[in-house]
């Protein structure tokens, strides 16, 4: 509920009762409040500071006492880096050394033999594959490229036959008929192809 004070309209404060206090107590607390952010600000820089310096001084703590403890040596450890290398070197000869390839004798190299009457050499896969296979090597490697050709001379051979069998049909039944034949026929390029490999 506003109220009027000096021709000012001033909103009512749930912590301030009077109007003055509204008007001077709230901008009291947001002064503090800022003075209050900028102490703790301090206050945390400070700390940090402090952390910083006690890890510095730690770390270099630790530095001294290495470089400490490297600078006098008494003769009983002198003696005992002494012992531990005469043992690593005892045991160094006692390993058998790694022959290098200096000392171990040439081999011959394989791929320049020269082949002996009688073998074959292969040096393609394709060669390997000739050198290595028993079957026969009229195998024809493209039939799809004569089927249109073995079809017709097929077609020229078994439609005279299918007319005879079925009178009553239409061309294009006789010819759907032949087709289906011809899927399974011998002289098909393409079971040729198939019948090889499944009779081995």
């Amino acid at each position: 509920m506003p109220l009027r004070n000096n021709s000012r309209l001033v909103k009512t404060c749930f912590f301030c009762q009077t109007a003055e206090e509204q008007l001077w107590g709230c901008q009291r607390s947001s002064r503090d409040d800022k003075e209050k952010k900028r102490l703790e600000l301090l206050e945390r820089k400070k700390e940090n500071q402090r952390l910083l310096d006690e890890e510095n001084a730690r770390l270099k703590g630790k530095a001294q006492r290495e470089a400490g403890a490297g600078g006098k040596v008494t003769r009983a450890q002198i003696e005992e880096a002494l012992q531990n290398e005469q043992e690593q070197q005892q045991q160094q000869q006692l390993k058998p050394k790694e022959k290098s390839h200096l000392e171990s004798p040439l081999e011959e190299n394989v791929n320049r033999i020269i082949p002996e009457e009688g073998t074959v050499e292969a040096r393609t896969i394709e060669d390997a594959i000739a050198v290595l296979s028993t079957g026969p090597e009229d195998l024809d490697r493209h039939p799809e490229r004569r089927m249109k050709a073995a079809f017709l001379a097929y077609e020229e051979a078994n439609m005279p036959r299918l007319k005879k069998e079925n009178p009553n049909m239409r061309l294009s039944q006789l010819k759907q008929q032949l087709k289906k034949e011809w899927m399974k026929s011998p002289e098909n390029p393409l079971n040729q192809r198939f019948s090889t490999y499944n009779s081995k």
